[in-house]
């Protein structure tokens, strides 16, 4: 039997697919059909609202495919990769198990709740099964936290592209490619599988021949941006992914981008298969208790926090409560669209951590930790010499050390992987350089959905004030709206203030997710599913008091001490708003669970209150 501590990857990766597979067959039906009753028998917001710019029935498998996209940014590749300081078993065991009971339930009820309220968002949401303040309250919770993650998106896109030409262009060939697909899935009948073919035939084409285009120094030289160019080119691409008619470019692009993410990890998998890796990370390292040079605090409660969104993550809920809902073409597609790409993300999110953990923990760490703190760092951990980077520095070309954030780590080893396989040994260099792009391309897909979304928040935030913004067929409310909330994060990523600022996501988005679970959980209280409400309830509490937890430690053990004012203020700023939020949801559970009587709703079924749809 295999130790802990010398455990093959491989094991890890079956493991996965077969839990996997298990919690779909099973926990995704029951939660489905007894807690959420999906029905085919009701119209859904993209056939009842059908505007053919927003509300646009999709093709279950083209809408998984940008859902997927959209909701698997950098969260599933760097947290798990930074979660490794604390050992591969903390962290595979919150993927595996947040993913089932948590990650993929908070998914579908959100999407169940914004499909029964007409495509609208978690705030709307919020207000109609809550109150009005309560609503207004998450409103402006959902737009900061929003802000926050977009900026630190791009930031994380700009350090992967900038100066890097073939990943540039990679990224960008995707945008035309996405354009043709979404004119001939629209205008030529039955046609998905024709473009999903010629979409990955020109996405492959793309990848190969730009890695020869880049060769000629032109060619390079046009494709080399600095970041100052990449800030203002990203958030330009997010204002026209967010006005343009979802069909043409968001959802395709989304769609094709899903193919080289998926091709990608799997790719990996079977590297992993071919080549069975020991994983090299112990199961529990000497920073389980804090102090580690990647994540100060201890591992309870801060891999709950580090590892987001291959878990649960609460920019799931401005996505399965935004662009998802409104293309959704039958109700009980929200299984395999919500729960199904959940699933993806958290195989994702264990390829990721695999990919850090077959690498020497003493490389691992000399990549992680500042250069500055390299040299005090081992002075007191003098057994974690580094083994193998210089050797792939210098086959790549790059001083590894210090290149801090989990995006580098992550590249090299995959490439680490990849170049193990029979044949392969002479392409790392290549194979670095393709993760660096594929990192990128993962995390622009969340962007642009962010601000598409984002938009829609802002569009029923204004339109409280001034109802004409609620038309989403107004052309000027659309552009004003994408325009505004654009330049909010925009500007956050030109002037590189966010960076001081990005700490703040792990916790904000995390109460985000407890958000979704909470607000929605008090939708089916309402809809009298009695301790079926429990599915949702019970980690929407837990992920409250967790993320409340590691947001005290945080204020408290490294803000302060640190003289870090302004970050212990933004903190102490989400968690207050948050618990406004929670606090009226609670009140609200007690007054309905005192309600015996039932009616009938809208849908034929009996709630305990109706309430605006």
């Amino acid at each position: 039997m295999e130790s802990l501590d010398n455990i093959n990857a491989l094991t890890l990766v079956f493991a996965a697919l077969l839990i996997f597979a298990i919690a779909y067959r099973f926990y995704g039906l029951f939660v489905a059909n007894k807690v959420l009753k999906l029905s085919n028998r009701h119209t859904t917001p993209a056939i009842e609202f059908a505007d053919g710019k927003d509300y646009v029935a999709t093709n279950k498998n083209v809408l998984f495919g940008h859902h997927f996209a959209a909701i698997a940014a950098a969260g599933p590749l760097v947290g798990p990769v930074l979660a490794a300081q604390f050992g591969y078993l903390p962290g595979a065991l919150w993927i595996l198990i947040g993913c089932v009971l948590a990650g993929g339930v908070h998914d579908m009820i959100v999407m169940f709740a914004s499909v029964r309220h007409k495509g609208q968002s978690l705030a709307t949401i919020a207000s109609k099964e809550i109150g009005k303040t309560t609503g207004t309250v998450a409103g402006f919770a959902v737009l900061f936290i929003l802000i926050l993650t977009l900026a630190g998106l791009s930031l994380a896109c700009i350090n992967a592209m900038h100066e890097a030409s073939w990943s540039l262009f990679t990224v960008i060939i995707t945008m035309p490619i996405a354009v043709i697909m979404g004119l001939i899935m629209r205008y030529r009948a039955n046609s998905v599988t024709f473009a999903s073919i010629l979409g990955g035939v020109l996405l492959i084409a793309g990848i190969i021949g730009g890695h020869s285009l880049m060769q000629n120094d032109f060619m390079n030289d046009l494709f080399t941006w600095d970041i100052k160019t990449i800030s203002v080119a990203i958030p330009l691409y997010g204002f026209l992914a967010s006005v343009l008619p979802v069909w043409l470019l968001l959802v395709p692009r989304d769609y094709l981008s899903t193919y080289l993410k998926i091709g990608t990890i799997v790719m990996l998998a079977i590297g992993v298969i071919v080549i069975h890796p020991t994983v090299q990370m112990p199961a529990l390292t000497q920073f389980i208790g804090g102090g580690g040079p990647i994540v100060g605090g201890p591992v309870l409660p801060f891999i709950f926090i580090v590892i987001a969104c291959g878990a649960i993550s609460g920019f799931h809920v401005v996505i399965a409560t935004g662009t998802t809902p409104k293309m959704i073409e039958e109700e009980r597609q929200i299984l395999f669209v919500g729960y199904g790409a959940m699933l993806v993300e958290g195989f994702v999110a264990l390829m990721a951590l695999i990919a850090a953990c077959t690498l020497m923990p003493g490389d691992y760490f000399a990549i992680n930790t500042p250069k500055e703190a390299y040299d005090a760092f081992l002075a007191a951990h003098p057994g974690l010499q580094t083994v193998d980077l210089q050797h792939y520095s210098d086959v790549i070309g790059i001083d590894l050390h210090g290149r801090t954030g989990g995006a580098v780590s992550l590249a090299v080893g995959m490439a680490h992987i990849f170049a193990k396989v029979p044949y392969m040994d002479e392409l790392t260099a290549y194979w670095y350089n393709f993760a660096i792009m594929f990192e990128a391309v993962f995390i622009l897909t969340a962007i642009d959905a962010g601000t598409r979304v984002g938009r829609f928040f802002l569009q029923e935030m204004l339109g409280s004030v001034m109802p004409k913004f609620n038309d989403k067929n107004w052309v000027p409310g659309i552009i004003i709206s994408s325009a505004a909330f654009t330049f909010a994060w925009g500007y956050l990523v030109f002037t590189g203030n966010v960076s001081s600022i990005w700490p703040l996501f792990g916790i904000s988005n995390q109460l985000l997710a407890a958000c979704g679970l909470i607000v929605c959980t008090t939708m089916l209280i309402r809809m009298n599913r009695g301790k079926y409400a429990l599915c949702a309830a019970i980690p929407g509490v837990f992920m409250a008091l967790i993320t409340f937890w590691a947001g005290y430690l945080q204020v408290t053990d490294i803000y302060l001490p640190k003289g870090q004012y302004l970050l212990a203020g933004l903190a102490v700023i989400a968690m207050v708003l948050m618990l406004v939020v929670f606090v009226g949801a609670f009140k609200k559970w007690y007054e309905l669970l005192k309600i015996e009587t039932v009616k009938t709703d809208y849908y034929g079924e009996e709630v305990k209150e109706l309430v605006e749809r």
